[in-house]
């Protein structure tokens, strides 16, 4: 486990040896993830998105705050598990739809092998799906400072007025003032800094959006170890991405492809929308023993009221409600922290382990998540801490991928 933890430990891909003093003497090495010159943990990081953002922390929704947390007396040894490192998926299915899927029931602790494209069988008229139609960014930039030294930067939120926030990986950290050449075509001055993250603005950008797509690079998860190529910008985005800010793929939904989806409709399932720009904290591992002193990064969310019109209409018909990957569940989960699904949209920070009181979700398609990761938790709560256990010991024994371009499960919530 040591290995997979020192590649997900660290969001960068530039090589050890192309920063600092000394390099011909250094043995190449992952930075601990707290390293970064910005000072930034991508553990609180910040997803992108366009201007017009609530304060983090604020939920635009009347008559609610933000979502509570709750935590049960586990702590964190209790979500982790041995995985072979080349279980870790490096490339997806040839077909998006040809990929495995688990199918765990949380009540009874039953387990059945499929394939995706089984989902088909495992629906029924009246269900509704929930998707994240989040599109991920190229928000990753190579460069270097105008007075030397080489640089990337990983923008994380675009803020309108040609400014981004971005976390910079240099050998010296950069100085308000200072110019930075990126992707040797583009300038950036360092304007300021707003907590861990460096504010900055591009010279003569008329769409950052459009510069990005023309001069960044797909932010590949850490332990995907190739660079990115074609294939990844086509693979790591979902066939039904529409709202440009994320910085890493809404996974569960990477296994759609159009006739799945056409066929789903025409068996008489409704399918729904919102948006949640997943940041680059999702891939940190929780550094705490205690749960209850993590502190879970923010991520920007809209859970429009047509949603919230579907997902009523099918919950007074009998229809089931599946999320599509834990962000829509975190979102749905958010949008009813108040006791009833609302539409709107703000800043979600929740962090869900065993014991939360799920309010919508009551089916959740996910994929192989990270040993000691929020997201293990948030299933464990899910399917019951026993089930995911037995589930992924099931899953590791009979070969499964694992992470963003692996496999998927199917979980029934346990205790409903």
């Amino acid at each position: 486990m040591a290995d997979i933890r020192g590649i997900i430990g660290c969001y960068w891909k530039l090589p050890e040896h192309c920063f600092g003093a000394g390099r011909g003497n250094r043995t190449p090495m992952v930075l601990p993830p707290a390293d970064f010159e910005s000072a930034a943990s991508t553990n609180s990081a910040i997803p992108a998105r366009a201007a017009n953002y609530p304060p983090s922390g604020v939920v635009r929704q009347p008559g609610r705050g933000d979502a509570s947390r709750i935590i049960r007396a586990m702590r964190l040894d209790d979500f982790d598990f041995d995985l072979p490192q080349e279980l870790i998926a490096q490339s997806p299915a040839s077909e998006r739809s040809a990929s495995r899927l688990l199918h765990l029931d949380g009540v009874s602790g039953t387990m059945i092998d499929r394939r995706f494209r089984d989902i088909i069988e495992l629906v029924a008229p009246g269900d509704v799906m929930v998707f994240n139609n989040t599109r991920v960014i190229k928000a990753r930039l190579a460069g270097r400072k105008k007075s030397g030294g080489k640089i990337e930067v990983l923008v994380e939120r675009v803020l309108g007025g040609n400014e981004v926030l971005a976390q910079i990986r240099a050998s010296h950290a950069p100085q308000v003032g200072g110019v930075l050449v990126l992707a040797d075509a583009v300038e950036a001055t360092v304007v300021g800094r707003q907590g861990e993250f460096y504010r900055l603005q591009f010279e003569n950008c008329g769409n950052v959006f459009e510069l990005l797509e023309h001069h960044g690079a797909v932010p590949l998860p850490p332990y995907i170890t190739h660079a990115p190529d074609a294939g990844d910008e086509a693979r790591y985005q979902t066939v039904y991405a529409r709202e440009p800010g994320a910085v890493a793929a809404p996974t569960a939904g990477l296994h759609f492809d159009e006739p799945l989806l056409a066929q789903l409709r025409a068996c008489g399932v409704t399918m729904a929308y919102l948006t949640l720009h997943v940041g680059a904290g999702t891939f940190q591992p929780v550094r705490v023993q205690d749960l209850a002193e993590h502190e879970m990064h923010s991520e920007w969310y809209h859970v429009p009221q047509a949603t919230v019109d579907a997902v009523s209409r099918a919950q007074r018909a009998g229809g089931r409600i599946i999320a599509v990957g834990t962000t829509s569940l975190r979102a749905l989960e958010t949008a009813a922290a108040g006791g009833t699904l609302r539409a709107g949209y703000g800043e979600t920070k929740l962090f869900i382990t065993p014991g939360y009181p799920f309010r919508v979700t009551e089916r959740l398609l996910t994929n192989f998540h990270l040993p000691k990761s929020t997201l293990m938790m948030l299933v464990s709560a899910f399917g019951g801490v026993d089930n995911i256990r037995r589930a992924y010991r099931h899953a590791v024994g009979s070969r499964y991928r694992f992470f963003s371009y692996g496999d998927a499960m199917l979980i029934e919530r346990a205790g409903r």
